[in-house]
């Protein structure tokens, strides 16, 4: 029987796995994984999984929804190379596994800071559920819990450390918040609902050094001030798992470049998720996005080239991120070009920033509004030319404009 190897244990792994079983192909795939789990939901990690007396992990689906339909599970298996001539995936264990078609979701690691070389026992970073673990276990003990970096997960985590008593302090070397991923307004409101909330944020900050020795970091030095710490948590961003595809002599560029059918530069294999750069339709240009809504989407995209289904990869992109009592949830891809419209009043924790190109509504920012998110995914979904003004009148929902599309 010709085998699909599938490399990756997560989110993107776990739907191209589930999308051949549902087309009857779970006896053809073998899922090899890094890690000693089935794969597991990732966004708990920085929230419920740190604050939780118990926590468990939240498997995407069981062990036996796999090994039932015939998949071949090799966890706690790394996978070192592509002999592309032979169409063999060689592991670290001196397993040689044959396969006719191979899928890389290898996902990111984290981006490593400089400065903290031999002071690794109280700085972390947050990619696993091992990581998870060993978090939660120090911070239980920690006091003086320092971020670095105001992204997506620098924010959930530090929003998490505040709600247990922790006195947290965020450095981000930008002028605001999220600047590469949201609007102003949304930076503002989130700078100033942390710091509500007790977290020390220092907007263009710069380390100066750490401190410390074997044991850990002890300070930081930050514009002249030493800051104390008992651990350290870096989420400055992440770096794509491209060594695998690269070292096979498959084309990278930020990622493992792939078409619009999710194949790489090499036919039988292809790639999803994290790790690729894929050709967005929407901007025009090849691009790098890190998202469940991605990984999943691009999944079932790849088991459909696999099962000789070709389409044409047009998701339409969607995140969300919980920090605290706050829900950002955005649609679409906005772009400097285009207008922002306000719908609703900050100051009320309940607003949606939309962006227009034209008079098309483009991309949807919203802060504790599900229902704006709802409607907005249809509706730039569609393309729909949506009136501004009215859009802003928080008494008009939305979803109205959808009808009007009909």
């Amino acid at each position: 029987m010709s085998h699909i190897i599938v490399v990756g244990g997560g989110h993107a792994a776990a739907q191209i796995c589930a999308s051949l079983i549902e087309a009857g192909q779970g006896e053809r795939v073998v899922l090899v994984s890094d890690e000693a789990y089935v794969p597991y939901q990732r966004p708990p990690l920085s929230k419920s999984y740190l604050k939780e007396p118990e926590p468990a992990p939240a498997w995407i689906r069981a062990d036996s929804f796999y090994t039932g339909k015939g998949v071949a599970l090799r966890l706690s298996s790394r996978a070192m190379r592509i002999d592309r001539q032979a169409c063999q995936l060689h592991l670290a264990d001196g397993t040689t596994l044959p396969y006719e078609q191979l899928v890389l979701a290898t996902g990111t690691r984290a981006r490593t800071l400089p400065g903290l070389e031999g002071m690794g026992a109280n700085v972390h970073t947050l990619r696993t559920l091992d990581d998870a673990a060993r978090l939660r276990q120090q911070s239980q003990q920690a006091e003086h819990v320092l971020v670095v970096g105001g992204g997506f997960i620098g924010l959930e985590i530090a929003a998490t450390m505040a709600l247990q008593g922790k006195r947290v302090t965020l450095l981000e070397s930008a002028p605001r918040l999220l600047a590469r991923s949201v609007s102003p307004e949304v930076s503002q409101f989130l700078l100033a609902h942390h710091r509500s909330r007790g977290v020390d944020i220092r907007l263009d900050a710069c380390i100066e050094r750490f401190e410390g020795d074997e044991q850990g970091v002890k300070q930081v030095w930050l514009n002249g001030e030493a800051l104390p710490v008992d651990m350290v948590i870096v989420g400055i961003g992440a770096v794509p798992n491209e060594e695998l595809a690269s070292d096979a002599g498959l084309l990278c560029e930020n990622g493992i470049v792939v078409d619009e059918n999710m194949r790489t530069s090499d036919p039988q294999i292809l790639a999803i998720g994290d790790c690729t750069a894929f050709p967005s339709h929407i901007l025009g240009r090849r691009l790098r996005l890190e998202s469940i809504q991605n990984a999943n989407d691009q999944a079932r995209c790849a088991a459909a080239t696999l099962l000789g289904q070709t389409q044409a990869y047009r998701a339409l992109p969607w995140f969300w991120s919980d920090q605290g009592e706050v829900r950002l949830q955005i649609v679409g891809l906005a772009q400097p070009h285009h207008q922002r419209v306000l719908r609703g009043q900050m100051h009320d924790g309940k607003f949606s920033v939309l962006y227009f190109d034209g008079e098309v509504l483009a991309a949807v920012e919203s802060i504790n509004s599900p229902s704006d998110h709802m409607a907005a995914r249809k509706l730039v979904a569609a393309g729909q030319a949506v009136p501004a003004e009215q859009a802003q009148d928080v008494s008009v929902p939305l979803k109205t404009f959808e009808a009007q599309a009909a």
